[in-house]
């Protein structure tokens, strides 16, 4: 016999409806769909969770009177799409409250050379102890040729010192440091020979060119005096280090070699970055691959 106030299991009826289960079942169904959301949403919110990288280098060739060189590089920044001014703005921010004695910057500044001057006339102001300094990208590189003055009259007028097949020379106290900077490997008409040539491997010499692909040339360049390993640090950008990182080597098109694909290298005396960079190429996403600039410290070798 089965009462009515009996509440065992005998006294429901076969089939009976299980508010418990059917509940359990809606969560468990929400929190799959909810983790198939973020998995789908994540590439596209990856972009925007810029990183700062720390890295302490020591240098024999950093003069002691300088002692200690804080150096924030940053590469393709993008502008354009989903790299609005506003994320520029914020950006910069990042680069100004790093204190640096120098900042360096990478190329790719928007999607075009007309972009790219537009990019340094609207551009906030960068603020470092000792100059801001830049090479071009190859999306800074696109036609009309004659492009090139006014992109570098933008960037003079900016407040950055262009470096295309150039040396400059940066006064820090009585001491003298060089950055040294080529026009883009595949737009433009790069010099390495000639921008080697004019530095001493005594010298400390910051080698500044937007893609990697330029590294094992520049390994067998030599300085003024017929010496190898003319420089001590050198930035790159370009690869954004893959970008979408399990894909990366299949999307590569860049003639770049693997091994430079993204990171810190060190070849004899020469440390070496390839930066992941700042914004995106294509498709406006990322993955496992989050942005990035870098604050570099640089101490003399005792």
């Amino acid at each position: 016999m089965i009462f009515p106030g009996d509440a065992s299991p005998r006294g429901r009826h076969a089939g009976a409806y299980d508010p418990s289960t059917s509940m359990g079942r809606r969560v468990f169904k929400a929190a799959l769909i909810l983790i198939a959301l973020l998995i789908l949403s994540w590439p596209f919110i990856e972009p925007f969770m810029l990183e700062t990288e720390y890295a302490t280098l020591t240098s024999a060739d950093l003069p002691a009177g300088v002692g200690q060189l804080r150096i924030v590089y940053a590469a393709d920044i993008h502008k354009g799409g989903l790299m609005t001014a506003g994320r520029v703005a914020d950006v910069i921010s990042h680069i100004n409250a790093a204190n640096a004695d120098l900042v360096l910057l990478g190329g790719d500044y928007a999607d075009d050379s007309d972009s790219a001057i537009a990019f340094f006339r609207s551009m906030p102001a960068i603020h470092s102890r000792y100059g801001v300094y830049a090479v071009l990208g190859n999306h800074d590189r696109t036609i009309p040729e004659n492009n090139l003055n006014t992109l570098r009259a933008a960037m003079l007028s900016a407040g950055v010192t262009p470096l295309v097949n150039a040396v400059s020379r940066v006064h820090i106290g009585v001491n003298d440091i060089f950055i040294a900077g080529i026009d883009d490997v595949d737009n433009g008409h790069p010099n390495l020979t000639g921008v080697a040539g004019q530095v001493s491997a005594s010298d400390f010499v910051i080698f500044l060119c937007h893609s990697p692909a330029v590294i094992p040339d520049a390994l067998k360049a030599a300085d003024r005096a017929g010496s190898q390993s003319w420089f001590d640090l050198g930035l790159f950008g370009h690869t954004h280090g893959g970008q979408i990182a399990l894909l990366g080597p299949m999307l590569k098109e860049d003639g770049v070699p693997d091994e430079y694909t993204a990171g810190w290298f060190r070849h004899n005396r020469i440390n070496m970055l390839v930066s992941r960079g700042v914004g995106t190429s294509g498709l406006p996403v990322r993955l496992f691959c989050a942005p990035q600039i870098h604050l570099i410290t640089v101490n003399t070798a005792k």
